[in-house]
């Protein structure tokens, strides 16, 4: 071997130590990179639209909170607030129990059809929220709920269902049988079996869908739009945030500190969730 090449071999590679040095280097940048629109849209929450564009930096040169009291007060982000909160939590409500029923169906039974409905699930979810909004808004003004504070929770149900029924039906399947002939034997029905037995077993998906979907709700931002184009007393959050911007003017300053407001609950509700959320994906993923 000459004796360049033994040279090159010989030489030392970056030891562990530099290796995570180096690889916690390359994480905080991108984490910096990722993270700073949401810096940017907080500092310029605190400014007056003047010091916005005069790119003084993130960090307020005058800190005032006035575009929050008037995003509060005058640009009606407080309605807009509980009828976001009336959306997330009746459509968190209704689909996680239709989701939990239905996977624990398709997870347990074996029925003619059940592939079928497997493949019709799985389809619905490649089809654009797009091609979707005028048969829902088509079929919400049929039964009366159109412009109205029901039609905007009962449309964002579907959303993500049918991939919150593929994860209750996977995790479903994997509970061993002896659960429920056991509650069999002792006279428990089906539906008591479910609510008593299986759902709570199932916690970690319950916990994800509950987080998944609220975080849908709450941004959704299409099908509230089109729902409450008529009626905008009853606009959720991130339909109100766009009225801050008109046809000749944008209102950075409003429209910062109502996104600000808007995204405070679900980022707590996720650091409050995220160990359960991650325990949940991890057991969807082995189910």
């Amino acid at each position: 071997m000459p004796h360049d090449a033994r040279v090159a071999i010989r030489q030392p590679a970056l030891s562990p130590r530099m290796r995570r040095v180096l690889i916690s280097v390359v994480l905080a940048a991108v984490c910096a990179v990722w993270i700073y629109p949401l810096l940017w849209m907080i500092s310029a929450s605190l400014k007056d639209n003047a010091a916005i564009f005069a790119n003084e930096g993130l960090i307020p040169g005058q800190p005032t909170f006035e575009n929050y009291v008037r995003a509060w007060k005058e640009a009606n982000i407080g309605s807009y607030f509980f009828n976001t909160v009336f959306v997330t939590v009746g459509s968190v409500l209704l689909v996680t129990i239709a989701s939990s029923m239905m996977g624990y169906v398709l997870g347990r039974r074996r029925f003619v059809g059940r592939g079928l409905i497997f493949a019709l699930i799985a389809f619905t979810i490649f089809v654009p929220q797009g091609y979707t909004i005028i048969p829902i808004f088509d079929l919400l003004t049929r039964i009366g709920l159109g412009q109205s504070l029901w039609g905007v929770m009962l449309a964002t149900c579907g959303g993500s269902f049918v991939i919150f029924v593929l994860l209750f039906a996977g995790y479903f399947s994997q509970i061993p049988n002896e659960l429920e002939e056991a509650a069999k034997m002792d006279g428990v029905s089906f539906v008591k079996t479910f609510w008593y037995v299986m759902l709570p077993l199932a916690r970690p998906i319950v916990v994800t869908v509950v987080v998944m979907q609220t975080l849908y709700a709450w941004n959704d931002f299409l099908l509230p739009l089109v729902v409450t184009l008529a009626n905008p007393s009853i606009r959720t959050l991130s339909v109100g945030v766009y009225a801050f911007r008109g046809e000749n003017f944008i209102d950075w300053g409003g429209m910062t500190a109502a996104s600000t407001i808007s995204i405070l609950p679900v980022v707590i509700l996720f650091l409050f969730l995220q160990r359960y959320f991650i325990d949940g994906l991890a057991g969807a993923v082995k189910g």
